[in-house]
């Protein structure tokens, strides 16, 4: 496969087209977002290096794209037909990116259950968790979409969560 550079803000997938590719970061940062009927972004899910981003769901289905997916940073990015990527799972040839894979499935179905069942501060802490690298690399802005808040409510909960800690 070819890598191929991307500079930050390029869109590599726009929603609403049928995906055929997965993107691996092989440096850089990444992010799949969609836009909802009221106009409102929202961050899906973050891929830093390493990672493998794509809709899954659009290609396993046949159905148009919700998602669309730009680069955060300028990145070097491999182009890989999503069909063979799930091949190579099947085959078993690729067993370390398939325990990435169910990793990764496991952060966005606890990300789910946890925007349905949590206060924005656990979801805040979580965050914190799973990407400790990201805080300083993208914007609060991009933070709070994901946490499904306003970036004056980030603000907020930083502060907050501050003075706690001096206590």
């Amino acid at each position: 496969m070819k890598e191929i550079n991307v500079q930050k803000g390029e869109v590599l997938m726009e929603a609403g087209g049928r995906p055929s590719q997965a993107f691996e970061v092989v440096s850089g940062l990444l992010r799949s977002y969609f836009i909802d009927e009221l106009g409102k972004e929202h961050t899906f899910l973050f891929a830093p290096e390493g990672w493998i981003l794509a809709d899954l769901e659009a290609a396993g289905y046949g159905v148009s794209s919700k998602l669309a997916i730009e680069a955060l940073e300028d990145s070097v990015v491999v182009m890989r037909p999503i069909f063979e990527v799930e091949a190579k799972m099947l085959k078993g040839d690729m067993q370390m990116e398939w325990q990435r894979m169910l990793r990764r499935a496991g952060v966005l179905q606890r990300r789910v259950l946890m925007m349905m069942s949590t206060s924005a501060l656990e979801r805040y802490e979580y965050f914190l968790e799973t990407y400790p690298e990201l805080s300083g690399r993208i914007t609060q802005k991009l933070i709070a979409s994901y946490l499904g808040i306003t970036p004056q409510a980030l603000s907020k909960l930083r502060s907050d969560r501050v003075k706690d800690d001096r206590k």
